[in-house]
């Protein structure tokens, strides 16, 4: 009797309390991407943006080899042959990038080994990017003849600046570790054996805090991003959190040498 074999899911999603882990899981693919994933994991991240009960988000690969080398070349000639499955594949990548952009909880991403090419562009997303002494980055799509839409473009050129995410595009050239922190592509290098647990303890320092302010924190920094002059609600928006229970809870355990416990109200 033949018996069917489910599929392997290619996103694990993991709850730990406050944390959610959310893995790429085509380890035999190094993590590539499919429109698949592309597509799950833009819905993942929406439905995680409407729970309040979520503090801090990890992102990450399976196994230690990758991060994610990024799209899955094999998938080029049956969805990405033209301009017009391109267009439709785009869409699904856009989705997803401003999905996890616009993710109002604190992501960081936990980089094992190889990460280019979209790997690096999600990386880019995230608030935290903790990687390890062996990892490698870079965007080497002038090789395949392909350029970088604006939707996956725009992260890098806010990460590192026009003139370095240019050098990047037009030169192709894979980086270490050690540059791509002094690039800002990463925010931290750890041994590699160090990195699952410094990502974690990152995750938690972030979830231990006021979730409304860092919340907050996200959005100020988008705005400012955006440029602009700031309307007189947004300036007084910071002041907001002086209205909320974890403010009282925080200046009031402060004072008593205690540690706060905030309840994100």
């Amino acid at each position: 009797m033949n018996t069917a074999i489910a599929p392997k899911p290619q996103l694990l999603v993991d709850r730990d309390g406050a944390i959610v882990t959310i893995t790429i899981n085509r380890p035999e693919k190094l993590n590539a991407f499919t429109i698949d994933v592309w597509r799950d994991l833009g819905s993942h991240f929406l439905q995680l943006a409407q729970d309040d009960a979520v503090r801090c988000i990890i992102l990450r690969g399976a196994g230690e080899k990758a991060f994610s080398p990024g799209n899955d070349i094999s998938e080029f000639e049956t969805s990405r042959s033209n301009k017009a499955q391109a267009v439709e594949y785009g869409k699904v990548m856009r989705r997803t990038i401003e999905a996890i952009g616009n993710c109002p909880q604190p992501v960081v991403a936990q980089i094992h080994g190889i990460c280019v090419g979209g790997g690096m562009e999600i990386a880019s997303l995230a608030d935290v990017r903790i990687c390890g002494a062996s990892s490698r980055f870079g965007v080497p799509i002038k090789n395949l003849g392909l350029v970088m839409s604006y939707s996956e473009l725009a992260p890098l050129v806010r990460l590192v600046g026009p003139a370095t995410a240019l050098a990047v595009l037009l030169e192709g050239n894979i980086f270490d570790a050690r540059q791509a922190l002094q690039l800002g592509v990463v925010t931290r290098v750890v041994a590699d054996a160090e990195v699952a647990a410094e990502a974690r303890g990152t995750a938690e320092r972030i979830a231990a805090g006021a979730p409304l302010v860092a919340r907050w924190h996200k959005k100020f920094v988008r705005r400012l991003l955006a440029g602009g002059d700031l309307t007189d609600a947004e300036r007084d928006e910071a002041f907001d959190c002086f209205d909320t229970e974890d403010f009282r809870a925080g200046y009031r355990a402060f004072l008593q040498k205690e540690t706060p416990e905030f309840i994100g109200r």
